[in-house]
């Protein structure tokens, strides 16, 4: 089903898709987006799977459950805000704060990615949210990060191009982030460590790094030509001496 977002007031078109989906439709196919709010937002069904043509506008995916969701383009900020599972796939850049409070569910950006981008991610339950930046990532990468995994892959960075920018991981209190290659102890808030990762590391992301690969048709062995560093949290409270007595 297709559906031609030229002109449409976000609202108009977040009507119609949500239409078409009461009526049956599984499969939509968006196009002429241009900065279109809350596409998929609160949508819930794994069977269902949205194209999206264009720039998605902020929040998209916000309280997503289930669907599959594929920009083929850039994303404005607020993807993935406080999904609770499915998968997004940005075939671009996205913008700030992706992923803010993500529950379950995975998102993968084949480019660049801007600011407090996982901030406050978490796993909920048996939930494990994922997100793969195949870009860099500006400052506050995963700032509060409560759980779940980021990875930055860094790819065609220009050369002296930091993979994250200044306070990377400040008050990080669960989770794990990876950065292929490398990031320096300037750059990364005093909640967190970094450590060289082991094999253990690899084979928790070596499904992801695959899935990476064959979605957006780069190399495997482009992605594993550089070691990976983990930062992981040394303290789940690392506010509690100044905020509780």
């Amino acid at each position: 089903m297709k559906i031609n977002a030229q002109g449409l007031y976000y609202r108009v078109l977040n009507e119609k898709i949500h239409r078409h989906i009461q009526d049956g439709a599984r499969s939509l196919h968006v196009t002429n987006v241009n900065g279109q709010r809350y596409i998929g937002g609160g949508l819930q069904g794994t069977h269902l799977r949205i194209t999206v043509e264009g720039v998605a506008g902020n929040d998209l995916a916000a309280f997503m459950d289930g669907p599959k969701i594929f920009v083929k383009g850039n994303a404005q900020d607020g993807v993935a805000n406080t999904m609770n599972a499915g998968e997004v796939v940005i075939d671009g850049n996205a913008g700030d704060v992706l992923g803010y409070g993500m529950r379950g569910g995975r998102v993968m950006i084949r480019g660049n990615v801007g600011y407090r981008v996982g901030i406050h991610m978490k796993s909920f339950g048996k939930q494990f949210p994922v997100l793969i930046v195949g870009g860099s990532a500006r400052d506050f990468l995963g700032e509060y990060q409560a759980g779940g995994m980021i990875i930055v892959l860094g790819l065609d960075r220009p050369p002296g191009e930091p993979i994250a920018g200044f306070m990377t991981g400040t008050g990080m209190h669960g989770g794990v982030m990876y950065i292929r290659g490398e990031i320096e102890e300037w750059q990364v808030g005093k909640e967190v460590k970094i450590f060289e990762t082991d094999e253990t590391d690899h084979k928790r992301m070596l499904p992801h790094l695959r899935d990476f690969s064959r979605v957006f048709r780069v190399p495997m062995d482009s992605l594993t030509s550089k070691p990976f560093l983990k930062m992981i949290p040394y303290s789940k409270r690392p506010y509690g001496r100044i905020y509780a007595y």
